[in-house]
Order: structure tokens, then sequence, then C-alpha cells
């Protein structure tokens, strides 16, 4: 059975750091790019970061979050991080995880982060 469990979201004041993982089973972690997405209230889902299979080369980011959060993985425990710090209201958001390899796509069900101002 697949499976991408995130978790690490709460309530956190503007500029503090929080650090999500996402912890996957049932599937190849390591064939596998992860990314990370958030959706605010009445937005659309967005990318927030993306991390190739291997971890290695040039990892993605939005604009919004560039020098504040860092995506990484540990292909030996199977399982993915986002950390996030300078916080911002803005970032008050359901991250979610999400694993793919060509056609074949996965999404964990979401850990809510709120940042107070």
């Amino acid at each position: 059975q697949v499976q991408l469990v995130e978790s690490g979201g709460g309530l956190v004041q503007s500029g503090e750091a929080l650090t999500l993982s996402c912890a996957a089973s049932g599937f190849t972690f390591n064939h596998y790019a992860i990314q990370w997405h958030r959706q605010a209230p009445g937005k659309e889902r967005e990318l927030v970061a993306g991390i190739s299979s291997n971890g290695n080369g040039n990892n993605l980011y939005a604009d919004s979050v560039k020098g504040r959060f860092t995506i990484s993985r540990d292909n030996t425990k199977n399982t993915a991080f986002l950390q996030m710090s300078g916080l911002k209201p803005e970032d008050t958001a359901v991250y979610y995880c999400k694993a793919l390899m060509g056609r074949s796509v996965y999404w964990g069900q979401g850990t809510q982060v709120i940042v107070s101002a």
C-alpha cells in the first residue's frame, strides 16, 4: 500500500522556523522525485520546492520561498523534508508532499502550517 505521510506542521509566529517531513512507503522511494506543494484557503495549490530522485543537482524553489525554504531527502529513511525559516503569514497553507516518476504520481494527505503575525 502506497503511503506518503506528512508531519511537522503547526502554529508558529512570524519569523520562526518549522521543518516538515514526508515519510514514504509502498513504493521505491529513491526512484521518485519529490515536490512540496501548498494550498492556502481560497487559492490554488502551488509548487513550493522540488528535488530529484537522488537528491543531486539543482533543487527547485518558488520565488516566494527562495532563500527561506530548503528541500532535502534521506533515501536511506524514505523521507523527504522541507525546512522553512523566516516564516511569514502568507506561508499559511496546507502543505502536501508529492512523489512523481513519469506518469506515476502519489500525494500525501497534507499538514497544516499556520503563521501568525
